[in-house]
Protein backbone atom coordinates (compact mmCIF):
# COMPACT_ATOMS: atom_id res chain seq x y z
CA UNK A 1 0.00 0.00 0.00
CA UNK A 2 1.24 3.43 -0.39
CA UNK A 3 0.25 6.46 1.75
CA UNK A 4 2.65 9.02 0.71
CA UNK A 5 5.04 9.15 -2.25
CA UNK A 6 7.88 10.39 0.25
CA UNK A 7 7.92 7.22 2.14
CA UNK A 8 10.64 4.30 1.45
CA UNK A 9 10.08 2.82 -1.70
CA UNK A 10 9.86 -1.08 -0.95
CA UNK A 11 7.58 -2.56 -3.91
CA UNK A 12 7.24 -1.75 -7.53
CA UNK A 13 6.08 -3.35 -11.03
CA UNK A 14 8.14 -1.95 -13.75
CA UNK A 15 8.18 -3.74 -17.57
CA UNK A 16 11.66 -4.15 -19.15
CA UNK A 17 11.17 -2.82 -22.70
CA UNK A 18 11.94 -5.55 -25.12
CA UNK A 19 10.37 -5.49 -28.05
CA UNK A 20 7.19 -3.15 -27.93
CA UNK A 21 8.83 0.07 -27.07
CA UNK A 22 10.48 -0.42 -30.46
CA UNK A 23 7.83 -1.27 -32.97
CA UNK A 24 6.07 2.15 -33.40
CA UNK A 25 4.87 2.94 -36.63
CA UNK A 26 3.52 6.17 -35.94
CA UNK A 27 5.49 8.15 -33.43
CA UNK A 28 3.19 10.49 -32.71
CA UNK A 29 0.07 8.56 -32.07
CA UNK A 30 1.93 7.28 -29.38
CA UNK A 31 3.61 10.55 -28.17
CA UNK A 32 7.15 9.39 -28.71
CA UNK A 33 9.45 11.86 -29.85
CA UNK A 34 12.48 9.44 -31.13
CA UNK A 35 12.61 5.80 -31.47
CA UNK A 36 14.68 4.48 -28.74
CA UNK A 37 18.12 2.29 -29.31
CA UNK A 38 17.33 -1.41 -27.83
CA UNK A 39 20.64 -1.90 -26.15
CA UNK A 40 20.93 1.62 -24.60
CA UNK A 41 17.20 1.52 -23.28
CA UNK A 42 17.79 -2.15 -22.12
CA UNK A 43 20.96 -1.05 -20.22
CA UNK A 44 19.13 2.17 -18.87
CA UNK A 45 16.93 -0.03 -17.83
CA UNK A 46 18.91 -2.33 -15.82
CA UNK A 47 20.63 0.13 -14.09
CA UNK A 48 17.30 1.96 -12.97
CA UNK A 49 16.47 -1.67 -11.28
CA UNK A 50 19.77 -2.41 -9.70
CA UNK A 51 19.65 1.00 -8.13
CA UNK A 52 16.00 0.25 -6.54
CA UNK A 53 17.15 -3.32 -5.14
CA UNK A 54 20.27 -1.48 -3.39
CA UNK A 55 17.81 0.11 -1.60
CA UNK A 56 16.01 -2.54 -0.99
CA UNK A 57 12.87 -2.50 -3.19
CA UNK A 58 11.22 -5.43 -4.53
CA UNK A 59 11.29 -5.00 -8.01
CA UNK A 60 8.39 -6.97 -10.02
CA UNK A 61 9.12 -6.93 -13.67
CA UNK A 62 6.58 -8.12 -16.12
CA UNK A 63 6.01 -8.39 -19.76
CA UNK A 64 5.28 -5.28 -22.36
CA UNK A 65 1.51 -5.21 -23.47
CA UNK A 66 1.81 -6.52 -26.84
CA UNK A 67 0.90 -3.68 -29.31
CA UNK A 68 1.44 -0.94 -26.56
CA UNK A 69 5.04 0.64 -26.70
CA UNK A 70 4.10 2.97 -24.04
CA UNK A 71 3.51 0.07 -21.10
CA UNK A 72 7.08 0.54 -20.49
CA UNK A 73 5.58 3.49 -18.57
CA UNK A 74 3.62 1.34 -15.65
CA UNK A 75 2.90 4.76 -13.61
CA UNK A 76 0.31 5.75 -15.62
CA UNK A 77 -2.18 2.67 -15.51
CA UNK A 78 -3.41 2.68 -12.55
CA UNK A 79 -2.45 4.24 -8.51
CA UNK A 80 -1.98 2.19 -5.41
CA UNK A 81 -3.00 3.49 -2.30
CA UNK A 82 -3.46 2.76 1.35
CA UNK A 83 -6.86 1.24 0.53
CA UNK A 84 -5.96 -0.82 -2.70
CA UNK A 85 -5.95 0.08 -5.96
CA UNK A 86 -7.47 2.73 -8.20
CA UNK A 87 -7.62 1.49 -12.02
CA UNK A 88 -7.44 4.56 -14.01
CA UNK A 89 -8.39 5.25 -17.87
CA UNK A 90 -6.03 6.12 -20.17
CA UNK A 91 -6.15 9.46 -21.93
CA UNK A 92 -3.91 8.75 -24.39
CA UNK A 93 -6.15 6.32 -26.83
CA UNK A 94 -3.50 4.36 -28.26
CA UNK A 95 -2.77 3.31 -24.57
CA UNK A 96 -6.02 1.94 -24.18
CA UNK A 97 -5.99 -1.64 -22.85
CA UNK A 98 -2.87 -0.85 -20.26
CA UNK A 99 -5.24 -0.44 -17.44
CA UNK A 100 -7.00 -3.66 -17.90
CA UNK A 101 -3.22 -5.42 -18.29
CA UNK A 102 -2.03 -3.69 -14.83
CA UNK A 103 -5.24 -5.00 -12.71
CA UNK A 104 -3.93 -8.22 -13.70
CA UNK A 105 -0.90 -7.97 -12.30
CA UNK A 106 -2.16 -6.22 -9.08
CA UNK A 107 -4.51 -8.81 -8.84
CA UNK A 108 -2.26 -11.42 -8.88
CA UNK A 109 -0.10 -9.33 -6.23
CA UNK A 110 -3.02 -9.75 -3.93
CA UNK A 111 -3.97 -6.05 -4.06
CA UNK A 112 -7.81 -5.04 -4.01
CA UNK A 113 -9.44 -2.76 -6.60
CA UNK A 114 -11.31 0.34 -4.50
CA UNK A 115 -12.42 2.01 -7.30
CA UNK A 116 -12.04 2.42 -11.21
CA UNK A 117 -12.39 5.31 -13.36
CA UNK A 118 -15.31 5.50 -16.32
CA UNK A 119 -16.00 6.52 -19.50
CA UNK A 120 -16.29 9.31 -20.31
CA UNK A 121 -13.45 9.91 -17.62
CA UNK A 122 -9.69 10.01 -18.45
CA UNK A 123 -6.96 9.94 -14.99
CA UNK A 124 -3.59 8.48 -15.87
CA UNK A 125 -1.06 7.75 -12.92
CA UNK A 126 1.34 10.58 -13.73
CA UNK A 127 -1.24 13.34 -12.77
CA UNK A 128 -2.04 11.77 -9.22
CA UNK A 129 1.10 11.99 -6.41
CA UNK A 130 -0.01 10.95 -2.68
CA UNK A 131 1.04 12.94 0.05
CA UNK A 132 -0.49 11.61 2.89
CA UNK A 133 -3.50 13.00 4.25
CA UNK A 134 -3.58 15.07 0.49
CA UNK A 135 -3.64 13.72 -2.65
CA UNK A 136 -2.46 15.81 -5.53
CA UNK A 137 -4.20 15.68 -8.76
CA UNK A 138 -3.22 17.18 -12.04
CA UNK A 139 -6.26 18.53 -14.98
CA UNK A 140 -4.17 17.72 -18.04
CA UNK A 141 -4.37 16.57 -21.93
CA UNK A 142 -4.43 13.06 -20.38
CA UNK A 143 -6.51 14.00 -17.04
CA UNK A 144 -9.88 15.31 -18.06
CA UNK A 145 -12.43 17.16 -15.76
CA UNK A 146 -14.94 14.22 -15.55
CA UNK A 147 -11.59 11.81 -14.79
CA UNK A 148 -10.56 14.61 -12.10
CA UNK A 149 -14.23 14.65 -10.76
CA UNK A 150 -14.50 11.08 -10.51
CA UNK A 151 -10.98 10.86 -8.08
CA UNK A 152 -12.27 13.52 -5.82
CA UNK A 153 -14.73 10.86 -5.19
CA UNK A 154 -12.83 8.26 -4.76
CA UNK A 155 -10.23 9.94 -2.45
CA UNK A 156 -12.76 11.85 -0.18
CA UNK A 157 -14.53 8.39 0.42
CA UNK A 158 -11.09 7.72 2.01
CA UNK A 159 -11.18 10.66 4.36
CA UNK A 160 -8.15 12.30 1.48
CA UNK A 161 -7.98 16.33 1.18
CA UNK A 162 -7.82 16.50 -2.99
CA UNK A 163 -6.12 19.28 -4.48
CA UNK A 164 -6.06 20.32 -7.99
CA UNK A 165 -3.62 21.94 -10.55
CA UNK A 166 -4.44 22.33 -14.21
CA UNK A 167 -1.58 21.97 -15.91
CA UNK A 168 -0.69 24.59 -18.45
CA UNK A 169 0.18 23.54 -21.69
CA UNK A 170 2.88 21.70 -22.98
CA UNK A 171 2.65 19.78 -19.37
CA UNK A 172 1.80 16.15 -20.31
CA UNK A 173 1.28 15.45 -16.29
CA UNK A 174 1.50 16.78 -13.10
CA UNK A 175 4.43 14.46 -11.94
CA UNK A 176 6.79 16.32 -14.33
CA UNK A 177 6.29 19.78 -12.58
CA UNK A 178 6.46 18.03 -8.69
CA UNK A 179 7.53 15.43 -6.98
CA UNK A 180 7.76 14.13 -3.22
CA UNK A 181 11.42 14.06 -1.77
CA UNK A 182 10.25 13.27 1.30
CA UNK A 183 7.25 13.05 3.72
CA UNK A 184 6.43 16.49 4.12
CA UNK A 185 8.99 18.16 1.34
CA UNK A 186 7.88 18.52 -2.24
CA UNK A 187 10.10 19.85 -5.56
CA UNK A 188 8.16 21.57 -7.90
CA UNK A 189 8.82 23.64 -11.02
CA UNK A 190 7.76 27.66 -10.67
CA UNK A 191 5.13 29.36 -12.37
CA UNK A 192 2.96 26.12 -12.29
CA UNK A 193 1.19 26.35 -9.16
CA UNK A 194 -1.14 28.63 -7.15
CA UNK A 195 0.19 30.61 -4.37
CA UNK A 196 -1.00 27.80 -1.44
CA UNK A 197 -1.44 25.02 -3.40
CA UNK A 198 1.61 22.85 -1.48
CA UNK A 199 0.21 24.79 2.59
CA UNK A 200 1.69 22.42 5.32
CA UNK A 201 4.70 21.35 3.34
CA UNK A 202 8.32 22.43 2.90
CA UNK A 203 9.02 23.37 -0.96
CA UNK A 204 12.10 23.57 -3.21
CA UNK A 205 11.24 25.64 -6.46
CA UNK A 206 13.22 24.47 -9.23
CA UNK A 207 12.69 25.79 -13.21
CA UNK A 208 10.36 25.11 -15.82
CA UNK A 209 13.10 24.51 -18.48
CA UNK A 210 12.19 21.18 -19.41
CA UNK A 211 9.10 18.78 -19.11
CA UNK A 212 10.58 15.99 -16.75
CA UNK A 213 12.14 19.06 -14.56
CA UNK A 214 9.86 18.17 -11.48
CA UNK A 215 10.51 14.26 -11.92
CA UNK A 216 12.55 12.31 -9.51
CA UNK A 217 11.57 8.50 -7.66
CA UNK A 218 12.25 9.05 -4.04
CA UNK A 219 13.85 6.12 -3.23
CA UNK A 220 13.29 6.70 0.80
CA UNK A 221 13.18 10.36 2.69
CA UNK A 222 15.41 12.74 0.78
CA UNK A 223 17.38 10.32 -1.34
CA UNK A 224 16.16 10.35 -4.87
CA UNK A 225 17.01 9.54 -8.66
CA UNK A 226 17.10 12.09 -11.41
CA UNK A 227 17.99 11.77 -14.87
CA UNK A 228 20.87 12.98 -15.38
CA UNK A 229 20.47 15.60 -17.77
CA UNK A 230 18.45 17.16 -15.17
CA UNK A 231 21.65 19.61 -14.02
CA UNK A 232 19.96 22.59 -12.53
CA UNK A 233 17.66 20.26 -10.35
CA UNK A 234 20.69 18.17 -9.58
CA UNK A 235 22.50 20.96 -8.10
CA UNK A 236 19.43 22.70 -6.16
CA UNK A 237 18.50 19.58 -4.50
CA UNK A 238 21.81 18.90 -3.76
CA UNK A 239 22.47 22.39 -2.10
CA UNK A 240 19.23 21.52 -0.42
CA UNK A 241 20.88 18.90 1.45
CA UNK A 242 18.65 15.98 -0.86
CA UNK A 243 21.03 12.92 -1.41
CA UNK A 244 20.56 12.73 -5.83
CA UNK A 245 21.69 9.13 -7.56
CA UNK A 246 21.93 10.81 -11.36
CA UNK A 247 21.44 7.56 -14.29
CA UNK A 248 21.21 7.93 -17.94
CA UNK A 249 17.10 7.15 -19.09
CA UNK A 250 17.77 9.60 -22.15
CA UNK A 251 16.09 6.75 -24.04
CA UNK A 252 12.61 7.24 -21.99
CA UNK A 253 13.47 10.76 -22.28
CA UNK A 254 12.99 9.90 -26.57
CA UNK A 255 9.63 8.72 -25.27
CA UNK A 256 8.09 11.73 -23.08
CA UNK A 257 8.68 9.96 -20.13
CA UNK A 258 10.65 10.49 -16.87
CA UNK A 259 12.22 8.58 -13.86
CA UNK A 260 9.00 8.11 -12.50
CA UNK A 261 6.76 7.12 -15.39
CA UNK A 262 8.75 3.79 -15.02
CA UNK A 263 7.66 2.51 -11.74
CA UNK A 264 4.28 1.82 -10.17
CA UNK A 265 4.75 2.03 -6.50
CA UNK A 266 3.15 -0.78 -5.08
CA UNK A 267 3.73 -0.61 -1.36
CA UNK A 268 5.94 2.36 0.65
CA UNK A 269 6.51 2.37 4.32
CA UNK A 270 7.82 5.19 6.83
CA UNK A 271 11.16 5.46 7.02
Amino acid sequence: MVRNEGDRLVRAVVSTPRQEYYHVDNLSEHNIVQLADKVKAQQQHNVLKSLMQRFGCEVIDILELRNHPNSVFTRDTAVCTHKGYVKLRMGLETRRGEEEWMAQVLDGLGESCVGSIKEPGTAEGGDIILAGSVVFVGQSQRTNTDGVQQLKELFNSMSLEVRVAVMPPGRIHLGGAMSMIGRRRIMHCQGVFSKGFFNGFDTIEVSSDAFISGNVICLTEEIVIAEEQNIEVIAKLRHAGVMVHEIDLSEFVKGRGGPTCLIMPVERKEA
